[in-house]
């Protein structure tokens, strides 16, 4: 079989850990640069092109877009999908996960638990903004940011106004969350692979820093799952339409909160902290869907 990495740096650990697990299996990996990538669209016969050649013969794909290359990645995996290939990540899907608002407004409809939440249009009253969220402290979020950055807490009402105030006057796009106290700087990420948690840690924020993303010196360890964090995680990646999910929650006293639903979850953290083979699952889950 032979299947395809869409990814910009095959350094990466994702990456190499996707080629080891595949060719451990006798497949044959190879790593394309989607933002490389040009787009043949013609009636009943799409294609690519990469690094001058048509790719053709590839069974299946493993998208691993990069937020920042969001829109162009989404065409790529798109394509693919006109070309009859199976796509471990949809690109309908992978839109609507990088779209933080939509998201949210997803999982709402589907009935998950969720931080209070506020968006709107550069509102003048911010104080009714933060009111809505539950009141000080709150959480602010851009809605482009990743991996922790361009989120702030702002533990006092005066800072939740004057950092609101900057960012409307910058036209920045952000959300407003409740600050969940009773989750102390940790949150869940659990892995889904096709309607199965296949592995979960908890990533504890480093002192004096509310964020638990590994990126921003977070610490992880293997955690098991609640019945009602399992529900919650496995819901969460169905209703966004996801084979592949990394489901971020927060413990809190009202049960599992869905902070966001992640298309292109990293492999490294999770494969440290669980022990466990998540490349080789993957690489599974491409198999049962090209065997069809």
């Amino acid at each position: 079989m032979k299947i395809v990495i869409l990814s910009q740096n095959p350094t990466l650990y994702s990456t190499k850990r996707l080629i080891e697990a595949g060719e451990k299996k006798g497949h044959e990996m190879k790593v394309i640069d989607h933002s490389k990538c040009d787009l043949i669209i013609e009636k009943k016969k799409p294609g690519l092109i990469y690094q001058g050649k048509e790719i053709e013969n590839v069974d299946g794909v493993i998208p691993r877009i990069g937020a920042s290359i969001t829109f162009y990645g989404t065409a790529v995996v798109r394509q693919f999908e006109m070309m009859k290939i199976f796509t471990a990540v949809e690109s309908q899907a992978l839109v609507r996960s990088r779209d933080k608002l939509r998201s949210l407004q997803i999982l709402s409809r589907a009935g998950l638990g969720l931080p209070k939440t506020v968006f709107s249009n550069y509102s003048k009253d911010v104080g009714a903004i933060i009111d809505k969220a539950g009141g000080a402290p709150v959480v602010i979020k851009l809605l482009e940011g990743t991996q922790g950055l361009g989120v702030v807490l702002a533990d006092n009402r005066n800072s939740a106004e004057s950092i609101l105030e900057a960012f409307n006057g910058l036209q920045a796009r952000v959300i407003v969350q409740e600050f969940i106290k009773e989750a102390k700087g940790a949150d869940i990420r659990a892995f889904v692979i096709d309607g199965v948690v296949v592995g979960a840690m908890k990533r504890q924020g480093k002192e004096g820093e509310f964020r638990s993303n590994l990126h921003r010196g977070g610490s992880a360890d293997v955690i098991k799952l609640t019945d009602e964090e399992e529900n919650a995680a496995l819901r969460a990646a169905k209703v966004m339409g996801l084979g592949v999910a990394g489901v971020d929650m927060l413990q809190s006293a009202r049960g599992p909160l869905i902070l966001e639903v992640n298309s292109s979850p990293g492999l490294e953290g999770i494969e440290g902290a669980t022990g466990m083979d998540i490349a080789s699952q993957i690489i599974k889950y491409v198999e049962r869907n090209v065997e069809e």
